[in-house]
């Protein structure tokens, strides 16, 4: 293989028309790229491994007192909804499904008045046409009978 790629599909091989100038720099691409990686990863390591020693001499600050305070009636809350015993399961999915149930009522409806709005167009343009057609039958009709009268006998 002097230029391109070689690959196999179901015993088929097909060899990509690429030079060797556009493969090398492919590979340069993917080895900047993990240069660029690995080195940033180091980076991290290092920086994180010197501010260890700095973040262990400070003091622990607890929270400030109006956050215990929010944290209290929180608590508060929740023992006061300790009480209120949750719907089971069932009966939430069954007023979930009712929900939907009276949605896809709706969306039927609207659907059967769209069809019905259609039906009705379709209809009135049935009709036009019917006339403009009897219209027409009518007109060819008196034609040749005008053409006969005019005639000389």
């Amino acid at each position: 293989m002097e230029n391109g790629y070689e690959f196999l599909i179901s015993n088929f091989h097909y060899q990509f028309p690429i030079s060797n100038n556009q493969f090398l720099f492919s590979n340069m691409v993917e080895l900047i790229a993990t240069i660029i990686l690995f080195g940033g990863l180091i980076g991290m390591g290092v920086i994180l491994f010197r501010k260890i020693p700095v973040l262990a001499q400070l003091p622990e600050i607890s929270p400030s007192p109006g956050f215990n305070a929010r944290i209290r009636k929180i608590l508060e809350r929740i023992r006061i909804t300790k009480h209120f015993k949750l719907p089971p399961f069932e009966i939430f999915l069954q007023k979930i499904l009712s929900k939907i149930k009276i949605l896809t009522l709706k969306i039927e409806t609207k659907t059967e008045s769209w069809l019905r709005k259609l039906r009705e167009k379709t209809q009135k343009k049935k009709e036009n046409e019917k006339y403009w057609q009897e219209l027409k039958k009518s007109i060819d009709e008196e034609k040749p009978r005008n053409n006969q009268k005019n005639l000389p006998r």
